[in-house]
């Protein structure tokens, strides 16, 4: 069975545009492979789950909060697949530590909480792309919102997320390393 297949284009590049500010990490650069230690620790993958430390800056003033989301749009699946959902990060908060997604919720700031990625965990979930497909894109995105809270609560799937997103994001940050197993 072949894994050949067109590239997906930049999923955010499908959306209304936003003002743009920064994001950078001393774990991930845009582009660049990530570390195994990105990776997920399940399905094969063989890592160590940890997600990556991320500053952002230069946010639009009507910022009340983020969310920070991981998408790999060329899963070999309709779609993408979401690796990380964290929503309502206070505004005072810009930035989270190396492995504040790991699943005992301790790295996470106070007031927000996880969102089940597509692994069903509330937490980080690593790269796991399918052995030997080509590399794949991981789109860390942190969103600024027009309030304090975006409306969900961890129960919401990663689509009502941005579902809401759409309509309160104020403006948005990425950085894409890549992965391959």
């Amino acid at each position: 069975m072949s894994l050949e297949r067109p590239v997906d284009p930049d999923p955010y590049s499908l959306l209304p545009e936003l003002p743009t500010f920064t994001v950078t990490s001393t774990d991930v650069t845009d582009g660049q492979p990530m570390s195994q230690a990105h990776a997920y620790d399940g399905m094969g993958a063989g890592g160590d789950n940890i997600s990556p430390q991320l500053s952002w800056s230069g946010f639009p003033d009507t910022t009340k909060s983020f969310v920070v989301t991981c998408f790999d749009p060329d899963a070999p699946i309709p779609g993408g697949f979401w690796h990380w959902v964290l929503v309502d990060i206070p505004v005072g908060v810009t930035e989270l530590s190396r492995d504040a997604g790991n699943r005992d919720g301790h790295g996470i700031p106070s007031g927000s909480f996880h969102v089940a990625n597509d692994m069903g965990e509330r937490a980080f979930g690593g790269a796991a792309p399918p052995s030997g497909d080509r590399p794949h894109r991981y789109y860390f995105a942190v969103q600024g919102v027009d309030s304090e809270n975006l409306g969900v609560d961890s129960t919401a799937s990663p689509a009502v997320v941005n579902f809401m997103l759409a309509f309160h994001a104020t403006g948005r940050a990425i950085i894409a390393p890549t992965y391959a197993h």
